[in-house]
């Protein structure tokens, strides 16, 4: 995945068609001069529809444009023609789309099924024609009904990233490393704080030519749920994997501080986060022998499951990909 091609966030403008007015014609031709009402409809006015493609995986294509306007309904006509209905836009979107109200945040739904359509903005309804109206005390209706404005709306599309395993830890983890070592995946690789600044996707193969999907998710700080860092522009990302992969190197400070702050902040962000799988991952592990392992493990939780790893021997990584199918398969 390319960094600079990775958008996730767009703000865009909505504008749904007019609705066409009914007609009020009354019948005439050359045997009748005064017959009844035949005006038809008006057509309804194009819609802005929303279309999951699985073959998306940016929402790249929408940054540039801003407006998205649709066609109107045309008018009724005489003989109960309806008028011709507005063009709808259909945009094409990948899947883990999240949509919103710009103006409130209210989610108004999320695309995650290739081929899903949803509606974003409605287009106005085609009014009426004089036939409708028609009763026996009014035999000749003179009137339509005019057709709905459409509407002019912003909306705020937020692409979640949809992968079976989720990369969770601190900037300069070794993330991307373990990404780079167990996919074909190429992301940038430093020894930095936030070097990855996107998600980076990466297919893992297992066994029997089974495979299964990474992200390496860009590192958390301490007060990310606050926004702080990269803030919630990471955490949303985390809500559609089905297991959280938390790697903290063996050189760290304190191991189990670490792993109690990382999920302090997926708890404060989405409380459900914690009811995820998840396999706590110790690298480095090439620095210690096995009487440090035995001391290391003394400290951590008993109900934690653990696995030690080494990016550079290849240490581990086998038992990773068994224990993460194992848990994705349950």
């Amino acid at each position: 995945m390319s960094n600079p091609n990775f958008i996730d966030y767009v703000k865009i403008n909505c504008r749904s068609g007019n609705g066409g007015s009914g007609s009020a014609h009354l019948h005439r031709d050359k045997k009748t001069s005064k017959g009844g009402p035949d005006g038809g409809d008006g057509g309804d006015g194009g819609s802005v529809i929303l279309r999951g493609n699985s073959q998306l995986w940016t929402l790249l294509h929408l940054k540039y444009r801003k407006h998205i306007i649709c066609g109107n309904g045309e008018n009724g006509a005489a003989s109960r023609k309806t008028g011709k209905r507005g063009e709808n836009q259909i945009v094409e979107v990948p899947l883990g789309t999240v949509a919103k109200d710009a103006e409130t945040g209210e989610l108004v739904f999320e695309i995650t099924e290739d081929g899903e359509e949803q509606i974003l903005v409605k287009g106005g309804r085609g009014g009426q024609g004089n036939w409708h109206y028609k009763s026996p005390t009014n035999q000749t209706p003179r009137f339509a009904q005019t057709g709905e404005p459409g509407l002019d709306e912003w909306k705020i599309l937020e692409l979640k990233v949809l992968a079976d395993v989720g990369l969770v830890g601190f900037p300069n983890a070794g993330k991307s490393t373990l990404l780079s070592v167990i996919s074909a995946a190429k992301p940038k690789i430093a020894d930095y704080p936030f070097t990855t600044l996107t998600p980076n996707l990466g297919i893992v193969d297992y066994r029997d030519h089974k495979s299964f999907v990474m992200a390496d998710i860009p590192g958390i700080i301490e007060g990310a749920s606050e926004g702080k860092g990269l803030g919630h522009r990471f955490l949303r990302h985390i809500e559609r994997n089905s297991v959280l992969l938390f790697l903290i190197p063996v050189d760290s400070e304190d191991v189990v501080k670490e792993y109690n702050i990382l999920l302090s902040e997926l708890e404060k962000y989405n409380p459900e986060l914690l009811f995820k799988d998840r396999l706590l991952a110790l690298s480095k592990v090439d620095m210690l022998d096995e009487e440090l392992k035995t001391e290391m493990l003394k400290q951590i939780p008993a109900k934690v499951d653990v696995v030690f790893i080494s990016s550079v021997s290849g240490e581990g990584i086998m038992e990773l990909k068994d224990k993460l199918w194992e848990k994705l398969n349950r």
